[in-house]
């Protein structure tokens, strides 16, 4: 059993348990049709997706469609301008316009600087470089 949801991945997993056993369930009249491990797994998974949910929307209530609109929304929310990002991130101010305006693809060293700094889901970024 998982003891925390640490990526999207593993929140459809735990989704995909939770509908199964929601459907078993219906399918046979009612939850007290579940067995008892069933029904614990049930409500062990609906409360770590629930978790994992409030996290997501504390740290990201507007989803995101890019990784420009991912990183601009960061930094409104820390009221950073573009140079003091820069800083933050530990690359040029130019480097981080151009990746920002679509000149220059991002590399590593700016993935991975935005993932430790501003707590940017690390799937999120893969999925929208």
């Amino acid at each position: 059993m998982l003891a925390k949801i640490r990526n999207e991945r593993e929140y459809k997993l735990v989704m995909k348990t939770i509908e199964s056993l929601l459907s078993k369930a219906t399918k046979a009249g009612g939850f007290h049709h579940l067995t008892t491990e069933e029904a614990t797994m049930l409500g062990d998974l609906s409360k770590l997706a629930e978790t994992y949910e409030d996290g997501i929307l504390q740290l990201m209530p507007i989803k995101p469609k890019s990784l420009k609109e991912a990183v601009e929304f960061k930094m409104a929310e820390k009221k950073l301008t573009q140079e003091k990002l820069a800083k933050k991130l530990g690359i040029g101010a130019p480097k981080l316009s151009q990746i920002l305006t679509g000149k220059r693809a991002p590399d590593v060293v700016f993935l991975k600087a935005v993932h430790k700094k501003l707590n940017i889901d690390a799937e999120f970024l893969l999925t929208h470089v």
